[in-house]
Protein backbone atom coordinates (compact mmCIF):
# COMPACT_ATOMS: atom_id res chain seq x y z
CA UNK A 1 0.00 0.00 0.00
CA UNK A 2 1.25 3.16 -0.77
CA UNK A 3 1.82 5.96 1.73
CA UNK A 4 3.11 8.78 -0.14
CA UNK A 5 2.28 9.29 -3.80
CA UNK A 6 3.22 12.44 -6.25
CA UNK A 7 1.32 13.20 -9.71
CA UNK A 8 3.25 15.39 -11.91
CA UNK A 9 4.64 17.65 -8.84
CA UNK A 10 6.86 20.59 -10.26
CA UNK A 11 7.93 23.57 -8.22
CA UNK A 12 8.92 26.96 -10.24
CA UNK A 13 10.73 29.84 -8.87
CA UNK A 14 10.33 32.52 -11.49
CA UNK A 15 11.56 31.68 -15.06
CA UNK A 16 13.46 28.62 -13.07
CA UNK A 17 11.63 25.43 -12.50
CA UNK A 18 13.27 23.09 -9.82
CA UNK A 19 11.10 20.31 -9.44
CA UNK A 20 9.99 19.46 -13.00
CA UNK A 21 6.97 17.14 -13.20
CA UNK A 22 7.45 14.33 -10.37
CA UNK A 23 5.36 11.07 -10.18
CA UNK A 24 6.63 8.96 -7.22
CA UNK A 25 4.90 6.78 -5.11
CA UNK A 26 6.39 5.25 -1.44
CA UNK A 27 5.29 2.00 -0.09
CA UNK A 28 3.85 1.89 3.61
CA UNK A 29 6.81 0.49 5.95
CA UNK A 30 10.05 0.77 2.77
CA UNK A 31 13.32 2.33 3.99
CA UNK A 32 13.32 4.89 0.57
CA UNK A 33 16.33 6.80 -0.37
CA UNK A 34 16.59 9.56 -2.18
CA UNK A 35 19.77 10.90 -3.80
CA UNK A 36 20.98 13.39 -6.19
CA UNK A 37 23.86 15.87 -5.57
CA UNK A 38 23.23 19.61 -4.15
CA UNK A 39 21.06 21.55 -6.89
CA UNK A 40 19.43 18.22 -7.84
CA UNK A 41 16.01 19.46 -6.30
CA UNK A 42 16.15 17.40 -3.81
CA UNK A 43 15.54 19.89 -1.02
CA UNK A 44 12.58 20.90 -2.65
CA UNK A 45 11.00 18.65 -3.61
CA UNK A 46 11.34 17.82 0.25
CA UNK A 47 9.96 20.51 1.17
CA UNK A 48 6.79 20.11 -0.58
CA UNK A 49 6.23 17.03 0.50
CA UNK A 50 6.60 18.60 4.30
CA UNK A 51 4.60 21.70 3.68
CA UNK A 52 7.20 23.99 4.28
CA UNK A 53 6.47 25.15 0.44
CA UNK A 54 3.70 25.21 -2.22
CA UNK A 55 3.77 23.31 -5.28
CA UNK A 56 3.38 25.59 -8.33
CA UNK A 57 1.52 22.52 -9.99
CA UNK A 58 0.72 18.77 -9.27
CA UNK A 59 -1.08 16.56 -6.75
CA UNK A 60 0.08 15.34 -3.48
CA UNK A 61 -1.15 12.55 -1.62
CA UNK A 62 -0.10 10.76 1.93
CA UNK A 63 -1.97 8.09 3.78
CA UNK A 64 -4.36 7.35 1.32
CA UNK A 65 -5.63 10.87 0.45
CA UNK A 66 -7.03 10.76 3.96
CA UNK A 67 -7.13 13.73 6.55
CA UNK A 68 -6.53 17.51 5.80
CA UNK A 69 -2.69 18.60 5.80
CA UNK A 70 -2.75 19.49 9.29
CA UNK A 71 -3.42 16.00 10.01
CA UNK A 72 -0.27 14.99 8.00
CA UNK A 73 1.72 17.19 9.96
CA UNK A 74 0.92 15.17 12.83
CA UNK A 75 1.30 11.81 11.51
CA UNK A 76 4.64 12.91 9.96
CA UNK A 77 8.03 13.65 11.72
CA UNK A 78 10.48 15.86 10.05
CA UNK A 79 14.53 16.41 9.91
CA UNK A 80 15.33 19.16 7.47
CA UNK A 81 18.86 20.07 5.70
CA UNK A 82 20.00 22.31 8.76
CA UNK A 83 17.98 22.20 12.16
CA UNK A 84 18.30 25.39 14.20
CA UNK A 85 17.83 25.03 18.45
CA UNK A 86 17.25 27.48 21.29
CA UNK A 87 20.76 27.70 22.91
CA UNK A 88 19.03 28.64 26.31
CA UNK A 89 16.86 25.82 26.04
CA UNK A 90 17.66 21.85 27.12
CA UNK A 91 17.22 19.07 24.77
CA UNK A 92 14.30 17.92 27.24
CA UNK A 93 12.76 20.99 26.56
CA UNK A 94 13.04 21.03 23.18
CA UNK A 95 10.93 17.91 23.05
CA UNK A 96 8.16 19.34 25.28
CA UNK A 97 8.47 22.44 23.11
CA UNK A 98 7.62 20.59 19.71
CA UNK A 99 5.51 18.33 21.49
CA UNK A 100 3.26 21.33 22.11
CA UNK A 101 4.21 23.01 18.40
CA UNK A 102 2.66 19.46 17.34
CA UNK A 103 -0.03 19.12 19.52
CA UNK A 104 0.85 16.06 20.77
CA UNK A 105 1.33 15.23 24.80
CA UNK A 106 4.68 14.23 25.82
CA UNK A 107 5.27 12.31 29.31
CA UNK A 108 8.83 12.77 31.04
CA UNK A 109 8.98 8.45 30.25
CA UNK A 110 8.15 9.61 26.14
CA UNK A 111 11.15 12.50 26.59
CA UNK A 112 13.48 10.08 27.74
CA UNK A 113 13.04 6.87 26.22
CA UNK A 114 13.17 9.20 22.71
CA UNK A 115 16.20 11.02 23.90
CA UNK A 116 17.64 7.65 24.74
CA UNK A 117 16.76 6.26 21.12
CA UNK A 118 19.75 8.78 19.91
CA UNK A 119 22.08 8.59 22.99
CA UNK A 120 21.24 11.98 24.27
CA UNK A 121 19.25 10.63 27.79
CA UNK A 122 22.41 11.97 29.67
CA UNK A 123 22.20 15.29 28.23
CA UNK A 124 18.56 15.54 28.59
CA UNK A 125 19.19 19.12 30.76
CA UNK A 126 21.98 19.71 28.95
CA UNK A 127 21.78 23.43 27.00
CA UNK A 128 22.13 23.53 23.41
CA UNK A 129 24.01 25.70 23.16
CA UNK A 130 26.96 23.50 24.11
CA UNK A 131 26.14 20.92 22.04
CA UNK A 132 28.30 19.78 19.43
CA UNK A 133 27.24 19.52 15.35
CA UNK A 134 26.96 15.56 16.10
CA UNK A 135 25.05 15.99 18.88
CA UNK A 136 22.68 18.81 17.77
CA UNK A 137 21.93 16.10 14.50
CA UNK A 138 20.62 13.73 16.62
CA UNK A 139 18.37 16.23 18.73
CA UNK A 140 17.11 16.99 15.42
CA UNK A 141 16.61 12.95 14.98
CA UNK A 142 14.60 13.17 18.45
CA UNK A 143 12.31 16.22 17.32
CA UNK A 144 11.30 13.96 14.62
CA UNK A 145 9.90 11.47 16.36
CA UNK A 146 7.97 13.24 18.88
CA UNK A 147 4.42 12.29 18.55
CA UNK A 148 5.55 8.69 17.36
CA UNK A 149 5.20 9.86 13.45
CA UNK A 150 3.85 7.34 10.68
CA UNK A 151 6.08 8.74 8.58
CA UNK A 152 9.68 9.87 8.95
CA UNK A 153 11.51 12.74 6.12
CA UNK A 154 15.60 13.03 7.13
CA UNK A 155 17.48 15.01 5.46
CA UNK A 156 21.26 13.37 5.93
CA UNK A 157 20.58 12.13 9.03
CA UNK A 158 24.42 10.70 9.61
CA UNK A 159 26.06 13.61 8.33
CA UNK A 160 28.39 15.61 10.75
CA UNK A 161 28.56 12.43 13.60
CA UNK A 162 31.56 10.16 14.00
CA UNK A 163 31.47 6.64 12.95
CA UNK A 164 30.55 4.91 16.07
CA UNK A 165 26.96 7.01 16.22
CA UNK A 166 26.40 6.97 12.60
CA UNK A 167 26.12 3.56 12.64
CA UNK A 168 23.90 3.66 15.94
CA UNK A 169 22.00 6.03 14.08
CA UNK A 170 21.76 3.52 11.20
CA UNK A 171 20.79 0.83 13.58
CA UNK A 172 18.00 3.21 15.08
CA UNK A 173 16.29 3.50 11.64
CA UNK A 174 16.58 -0.54 10.82
CA UNK A 175 14.51 -0.40 14.20
CA UNK A 176 12.13 2.09 13.72
CA UNK A 177 11.71 0.04 9.91
CA UNK A 178 10.91 -3.25 11.64
CA UNK A 179 8.37 -1.15 14.20
CA UNK A 180 6.25 -0.65 10.89
CA UNK A 181 7.21 3.36 10.35
CA UNK A 182 8.24 4.53 6.76
CA UNK A 183 11.48 6.35 6.31
CA UNK A 184 11.81 8.81 3.55
CA UNK A 185 15.54 9.77 3.63
CA UNK A 186 18.52 12.03 1.78
CA UNK A 187 22.27 10.43 2.40
CA UNK A 188 25.72 11.62 0.60
CA UNK A 189 27.06 8.51 2.60
CA UNK A 190 26.05 5.74 -0.78
CA UNK A 191 27.17 2.88 1.33
CA UNK A 192 25.13 3.83 4.24
CA UNK A 193 21.73 3.88 1.31
CA UNK A 194 23.10 0.54 -0.05
CA UNK A 195 23.19 -1.18 3.47
CA UNK A 196 19.53 0.52 4.45
CA UNK A 197 17.48 1.45 1.97
CA UNK A 198 14.68 -0.94 0.53
CA UNK A 199 14.34 1.08 -2.75
CA UNK A 200 16.39 4.29 -3.99
CA UNK A 201 15.83 7.25 -6.66
CA UNK A 202 18.19 9.55 -7.98
CA UNK A 203 17.57 12.85 -8.79
CA UNK A 204 19.06 14.79 -11.77
CA UNK A 205 17.80 18.34 -12.70
CA UNK A 206 14.66 18.04 -10.93
CA UNK A 207 13.40 14.86 -12.16
CA UNK A 208 13.78 11.17 -11.08
CA UNK A 209 16.64 9.22 -13.17
CA UNK A 210 16.43 5.91 -12.06
CA UNK A 211 14.23 4.29 -9.12
CA UNK A 212 14.24 0.79 -7.96
CA UNK A 213 15.67 -1.63 -5.49
CA UNK A 214 19.99 -2.01 -5.18
CA UNK A 215 19.01 -5.03 -7.19
CA UNK A 216 16.94 -3.74 -10.13
CA UNK A 217 19.52 -0.34 -10.21
CA UNK A 218 22.57 -2.71 -10.76
CA UNK A 219 20.96 -4.63 -13.42
CA UNK A 220 19.84 -1.21 -15.18
CA UNK A 221 23.49 0.06 -14.94
CA UNK A 222 25.24 -3.69 -15.41
CA UNK A 223 25.37 -5.37 -18.80
CA UNK A 224 28.70 -7.24 -18.12
CA UNK A 225 29.71 -8.91 -15.17
CA UNK A 226 32.70 -9.53 -13.98
CA UNK A 227 32.93 -13.47 -12.34
CA UNK A 228 35.77 -15.26 -11.01
CA UNK A 229 35.54 -18.80 -10.06
CA UNK A 230 38.32 -20.68 -7.80
CA UNK A 231 38.39 -24.47 -8.24
CA UNK A 232 40.32 -27.49 -8.16
CA UNK A 233 42.54 -28.56 -10.58
CA UNK A 234 40.58 -30.29 -14.05
CA UNK A 235 40.81 -33.60 -15.25
CA UNK A 236 42.98 -34.44 -18.49
CA UNK A 237 39.56 -35.67 -20.30
CA UNK A 238 37.07 -32.88 -19.63
CA UNK A 239 39.76 -30.11 -19.29
CA UNK A 240 39.22 -29.71 -23.62
CA UNK A 241 35.79 -29.62 -23.00
CA UNK A 242 35.14 -27.53 -19.66
CA UNK A 243 37.50 -24.83 -21.19
CA UNK A 244 35.59 -24.21 -24.16
CA UNK A 245 32.88 -23.66 -22.65
CA UNK A 246 34.06 -21.48 -19.86
CA UNK A 247 35.18 -19.30 -23.21
CA UNK A 248 31.80 -19.83 -25.05
CA UNK A 249 29.86 -18.40 -21.93
CA UNK A 250 31.11 -15.31 -22.21
CA UNK A 251 34.25 -12.51 -23.14
CA UNK A 252 37.66 -11.70 -21.68
CA UNK A 253 38.30 -15.05 -19.99
CA UNK A 254 41.53 -15.06 -17.92
CA UNK A 255 43.17 -18.16 -16.51
CA UNK A 256 45.29 -18.65 -13.73
CA UNK A 257 46.15 -21.31 -11.67
CA UNK A 258 43.30 -22.97 -9.52
CA UNK A 259 41.22 -19.91 -10.86
CA UNK A 260 39.27 -18.49 -13.82
CA UNK A 261 37.85 -15.07 -14.47
CA UNK A 262 35.56 -14.06 -17.42
CA UNK A 263 32.65 -11.40 -18.11
CA UNK A 264 28.77 -12.59 -18.78
CA UNK A 265 26.39 -10.52 -19.57
CA UNK A 266 23.07 -12.97 -18.18
CA UNK A 267 22.77 -14.61 -14.49
CA UNK A 268 21.70 -17.26 -16.07
CA UNK A 269 25.31 -18.25 -17.66
CA UNK A 270 26.76 -18.13 -13.97
CA UNK A 271 24.29 -20.26 -12.86
CA UNK A 272 25.06 -22.90 -16.09
CA UNK A 273 28.68 -22.76 -15.55
CA UNK A 274 28.79 -23.39 -11.71
CA UNK A 275 26.35 -26.86 -12.93
CA UNK A 276 29.18 -27.69 -15.60
CA UNK A 277 31.96 -27.82 -12.90
CA UNK A 278 30.03 -29.55 -10.64
CA UNK A 279 28.84 -32.42 -13.40
CA UNK A 280 32.73 -32.64 -14.40
CA UNK A 281 33.52 -33.42 -10.54
CA UNK A 282 35.01 -29.87 -10.20
CA UNK A 283 35.07 -28.53 -6.38
CA UNK A 284 33.93 -24.83 -6.54
CA UNK A 285 35.88 -23.12 -3.71
CA UNK A 286 33.82 -19.63 -4.17
CA UNK A 287 32.28 -17.64 -7.19
CA UNK A 288 32.51 -13.80 -6.57
CA UNK A 289 30.33 -11.79 -8.84
CA UNK A 290 31.74 -8.04 -9.23
CA UNK A 291 27.85 -6.16 -8.95
CA UNK A 292 27.99 -1.68 -9.66
CA UNK A 293 28.43 -0.39 -6.46
CA UNK A 294 25.80 2.41 -6.12
CA UNK A 295 28.17 5.21 -6.22
CA UNK A 296 29.27 3.81 -9.79
CA UNK A 297 25.18 4.11 -10.48
CA UNK A 298 24.93 7.64 -9.37
CA UNK A 299 28.24 8.55 -11.12
CA UNK A 300 26.83 7.31 -14.12
CA UNK A 301 23.46 8.53 -14.07
CA UNK A 302 25.08 11.77 -13.43
CA UNK A 303 27.31 11.63 -16.54
CA UNK A 304 24.23 10.99 -18.51
CA UNK A 305 22.87 14.11 -20.91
Amino acid sequence: MDILETVQLTKRFGERTVVKGVDLTVQRGEIFGFLGRNGAGKSTFINMLTGILLPSSGTIRMFGGEGSLDDWKRRIGVLPDYSTFYDSLSAAEHLRYFASIKGVRMTDQECARILASVELEEHASRKAKTFSFGMKKKLGIAQALVGDPELLFLDEPTSGVDVESSLHIQELLRSLHQQGKTIFMTSHNLHEVEKICSRIAIMKDGKIGSLGSLGELQAAHQTWRNVSVRHSAFALDSQPTLVAFVQSLGRNVQWEAGRFSLQVDEDQKIASLVRALVQARVDVYGVSVDEPSLEKIFLEEEATV
